[in-house]
């Protein structure tokens, strides 16, 4: 009953902006070039959620200023894909984008169709109606089975669906998903930083591996498995000196151009070659 409480409390405190920031604060020390994109990201985030979030993503790029080995068109790269990374692909955010769209006048608005697995759609629920509902998919062995939601201007009940979905943002940061997507970035974060330290001739693959992840539904399920398998298999054990890749930043881009497959066979047998080619410690 407790946990009930909180949510109700967190998400009655996020409705009323308590949890918000007056204005967002850019980074001291921000570079110019740097400085435009993240106002577009921040444009971007406090629409995708709330100026808190957007002051996130500032803090979040902050540990960059000054760093050596980040010039401004790594600086600049980073912060456009984080800010994509922190604007997921959900179908809260697809409904946002619906009803962004300018409806042109005597043009039958178009209806979009997409397909969501149903474990996407209970992981964008609060933690504590999602996880239960979880445990019965997999328990039921429906967990990845697909369903198709409409996305509609075309009519009045449409609209006002799209409005509640859109207002469902308002939970999304007390989500599973939520959490989920926090770890990955902060995980593709440190690897970066881990990158400028030991291996500087792989930093802009390993930035750039955060466009492997993409979209909803399997083809986004399948990108963020290949890349834990890349990061567990090549660029963690390269850090930690347990195998010594000559080419790391092209073993990356070789592994990042394998064809996914749902159990990632491919990939797991192309990193067992790069690594087999590789000194180990």
């Amino acid at each position: 009953m407790s946990g009930l409480t909180n949510v109700i409390r967190t998400t009655i405190r996020e409705i009323a902006g308590i949890n918000d920031v007056s204005a967002v604060s850019y980074p001291i020390g921000l570079p110019a070039s740097v400085r435009e994109v993240a106002e577009h990201g921040v444009a971007v985030l406090i629409d995708y959620q709330s100026p808190a979030y957007a002051q996130l993503y500032c803090d979040r790029l902050r540990r960059f200023i000054g760093k050596r080995g980040v010039d401004d068109a790594l600086f600049v790269e980073i912060a456009g894909l984080l800010m994509v990374r922190m604007s997921y692909l959900d179908p809260i955010r697809i409904a946002q984008l619906k009803l962004h769209e300018p409806m042109t006048p005597g043009r039958k608005p178009v209806v979009d169709k997409r397909r969501f697995r149903l474990d996407e759609l209970v992981s964008s629920l609060p933690d504590i109606v999602g996880k239960p509902a979880m445990r019965v998919l997999e328990r039921i062995y429906c967990a990845h089975r697909t369903v198709a939601i409409r996305f509609s201007k075309s009519s009045f009940v449409g609209i006002k669906r799209l409005e509640f979905e859109a207002w469902l943002r308002h939970w999304r940061r007390l989500s599973t998903r939520y959490e989920m997507e926090r770890v990955w970035v902060e995980r593709w974060l440190h690897m970066i930083d881990r990158a400028l330290t030991m291996r500087p001739d792989a930093v802009v693959s390993v930035v750039r591996s955060a466009t492997m992840i993409e979209g909803y539904g399997s083809g986004y399920r399948h990108g963020m498995a290949a890349w834990h398998q890349i990061i567990d298999g090549l660029v963690k054990p390269s850090f930690d000196g347990t195998i010594d890749v000559a080419d790391l930043s092209g073993a990356i881009e070789r592994a990042r151009a394998i064809p996914r497959d749902p159990k990632g066979e491919q990939l797991r047998k192309a990193i067992g070659e790069i690594r087999g080619h590789a000194l180990v410690h």
